[in-house]
């Protein structure tokens, strides 16, 4: 991951963008799952063949919740749920 002045974020190991505003992306890795935070987001790149992302705005938050070996997905996807409530 690399963050460039808070403005343009490139993310690797990407398998799924689980949903997206101009607000909040949540995007699924190889490690986990990423909130992003801001304003003014939107993603200016996505390859998931390559598992690329490359996201524009200004990034406020970006927040890391561990997918794990025992229900990751469903697990990261309950915690997100709070979080965004």
């Amino acid at each position: 991951m690399e963050l460039l002045e808070r403005k343009e974020l490139r993310v690797t190991g990407v398998s799924h963008v689980e949903s997206f505003t101009d607000t909040e992306i949540i995007v699924e890795t190889a490690m986990g799952f990423i909130l992003l935070v801001g304003e003014g987001l939107h993603i200016t790149q996505l390859n998931l063949d390559e598992g690329t992302l490359v996201v524009e705005g200004h990034l406020t938050s970006i927040q890391y919740q561990d997918g794990g070996k025992r229900g990751g997905r469903q697990r990261a996807r309950g915690v997100l749920n709070r979080i965004l409530k």
